[in-house]
């Protein structure tokens, strides 16, 4: 008995133990969960600090604890831009505020649209009284959009700025495919869609090249117009007409340079430009170490604002990222679950909806699903308002047609009607290595589709009436939602992509303006004046556990790749980088189960999408048919 008792006594001793350990950790994550949240209460007297960490977007990603703790890496940060002009608009008459500090020392870019949106919202602090200061080691286009409208444009004396300009070179794959035997199967409506030139060409075509040159140059011209505007003594045509006589004049001295072609204000490292801001909004009392200065950051800032309740309700769904089938997202816009979104509020007596598209398309079918369930507002007599952000092309301008008015910058790239789909069959690469295929068939399209027997000429043929089908339906829809005849809207079709001025010009657009434009509209439709209505961003949530999660595993070496970015070497490598995920992108966009696609791959590159996600059972006749043949 003596022996039983001492083993219980062991095994109890265990049990308490274990409890004690696991209430530890309990109150470790706890902890850890409430440290990391926004605190209101951390926000005081002095400058407000932003800091641009990753790119500049309109949704955030979805973050994957379980896959970021076991990687032991998070995606890259990412900033919304609603959240950083809020910010900046309630800082211009916080008296709290003395100046707004914005550190882009690992900022990655952003689109055109969303980087004016925070200039302008930086141009109102300004007008306040108040002074804005940038600090980089590395400045490009992106960057430049936002730092022109600073005060004090900062840059550390080793670090480098430079202005390149608009563009992209797209990768072809004719001639590789081509080598290893592989038959793309291409089938396409639209004389300048060349999202499929990479599968049958070797080089951009020359109608493709006069409408992508068009939009650019369009492009080219409206960041010109802002820089300039915002930094009158900025010598951009000497910057990037003759960019090596203009890095040869201060013998190689980057910074040098960028300071005496207007790009900066000053060269400072990081504790002379923090002693500077504390001259203009006070030293932290708290800390006495080189550079800092009395500061609240933006989580806290946007904490302690809370958020408006008052009136009728303006209900916002954003479609941000590729259109994908399933419930992907956020930050990737899975048509279920935006579908999901619209209906659970259809009956949160909401007084008008307001689209926000920032989309370069995706699937027909999710497309499809999203304006099915937006189209469900207009039966119950809710105005409906689409506000497109940088892109709303191909399926993102699928799911603006059921509004009733439509808003765009100059800035926003959009159009891109017409549909494709690219299927690999892999007769000559098995002929090559021996293998063939034979049987028997009842109909032609018995044993269809034949992967490696390659496709019946009625194979083909269906699949080419789908696409065909699918683009007039393409059509018929914007021709009713825009009231132009549908001959009209095939001649500013044809896969052709625009700048928002064309759009306008075209009749795609109703009228400039950005996401406070189309809520004031949608609210004034629905009866409200001001001050009588708030936004609700449907699906929205808070950062639950996102900022603890980057916490644990965000490293210094992490962050290296973009906080060394302070010279050309530095630069180019992370433009190497993306090549990689650019390459696997462009090998599952080829060989991925994808169905029908209304997709812009010609538009302008943003931020890199950080999640994906693939539905269990494809949909559309093109997937389903290859969805059953790899059964």
């Amino acid at each position: 008995m003596s022996f039983v008792g001492k083993v219980w006594k062991i095994l109890v001793g265990i049990k308490d133990g274990l409890v004690l350990l696991f209430m530890l950790l309990f109150f470790v994550a706890l902890f850890g969960i409430l440290s990391a949240r926004p605190n209101p209460g951390q926000v005081r007297d002095g400058a407000l600090l932003i800091d641009l960490s990753g790119t500049i977007v309109e949704e955030k990603s979805a973050l994957d604890p379980i896959e970021a703790l076991l990687s032991r890496s998070a995606p890259v940060g990412e900033t919304r831009a609603r959240d950083v002009v809020r910010a900046l608009d309630a800082a211009a008459t916080d008296a709290r505020i003395k100046a707004v500090v914005i550190d882009m020392t690992t900022f990655l870019g952003g689109g055109q649209v969303h980087l004016k949106d925070v200039g302008e919202a930086m141009d109102r602090v300004r007008k306040a009284g108040k002074p804005v200061l940038t600090y980089g080691k590395a400045y490009a286009d992106d960057h430049m959009l936002i730092a022109a409208h600073a005060s004090e444009v900062w840059l550390d004396p080793i670090g480098v700025a430079v202005i390149s300009g608009p563009g992209r070179m797209n990768l072809y794959y004719a001639g590789l495919l081509e080598k290893l035997s592989v038959n793309a199967r291409v089938y396409r409506v639209g004389e300048y869609k060349a999202a499929v030139e990479p599968w049958s060409r070797t080089s951009m075509s020359d109608e493709a090249r006069a409408n992508i040159g068009g939009l650019y140059g369009a492009l080219w011209e409206e960041y010109k117009a802002n820089v300039t505007r915002a930094r009158p003594k900025l010598q951009l045509a000497r910057i990037t007409g003759d960019p090596q006589a203009w890095i040869g004049s201060s013998g190689g001295d980057m910074a040098g340079a960028a300071l005496a072609a207007g790009l900066v204000d000053k060269l400072g490292d990081k504790a002379r430009f923090g002693a500077r801001v504390a001259e203009l909004a006070g030293k932290d009392p708290w800390n006495d170490k080189p550079g800092s200065f009395a500061a609240s950051n933006l989580g806290a800032y946007l904490a302690d604002l809370g958020e408006s309740r008052a009136g009728k309700k303006i209900g916002v769904i954003t479609i941000a990222g590729e259109i994908v089938d399933g419930k992907a997202g956020p930050g990737v816009a899975g048509g279920t679950r935006i579908a999901d979104l619209l209906d659970d509020a259809l009956d949160d007596d909401l007084a008008a909806l307001v689209v926000r598209i920032d989309s370069p398309g995706g699937s027909v079918n999710a497309s499809e699903e999203i304006r099915r369930a937006i189209l469900r507002y207009r039966d119950r007599k809710i105005p409906v308002a689409v506000s497109m952000a940088n892109m709303a092309a191909s399926g993102g301008y699928w799911v603006a047609t059921p509004a009733e008015r439509v808003f765009a910058e100059p800035e926003t790239v959009t159009g891109s009607i017409g549909v494709f789909a690219v299927i690999p069959t892999f007769e000559g690469t098995a002929a090559r290595l021996g293998v063939s295929a034979d049987g028997y068939r009842t109909t032609p399209l018995s044993g269809q589709p034949d992967f490696i027997g390659g496709f019946t000429p009625a194979m083909d043929t269906l699949l080419q009436t789908t696409i065909t089908g699918t683009y007039k339906d393409f059509l018929k829809l914007v021709s009713k939602a825009r009231r132009i005849p549908v001959e009209r809207v095939d001649a500013i079709a044809q896969g052709q992509v625009w700048d928002g001025g064309t759009a306008r010009q075209n009749g795609l657009v109703d009228a400039f303006g950005g996401l406070p434009d189309a809520l004031a509209w949608a609210a004034a439709k629905a009866g409200a004046k001001d001050g009588e209505w708030h936004a609700v961003y449907l699906g929205d949530r808070g950062e639950n556990y996102d900022s603890l999660v980057r916490q644990l595993v965000t490293r210094e070496e992490a962050q290296a790749p973009l906080a060394g970015g302070g010279d050309l070497f530095a630069m180019t490598a992370l433009r190497s980088e993306n090549l990689g995920a650019r390459l696997l992108r462009d090998a599952e966009r080829l060989t991925g189960t994808r169905g029908i696609q209304a997709f812009c791959i010609e538009c302008p590159a943003g931020p890199a999408v950080t999640g994906s996600a693939r539905p269990a059972r494809p949909e559309g006749m093109l997937a389903l048919l290859t969805w059953l043949a790899g059964r």
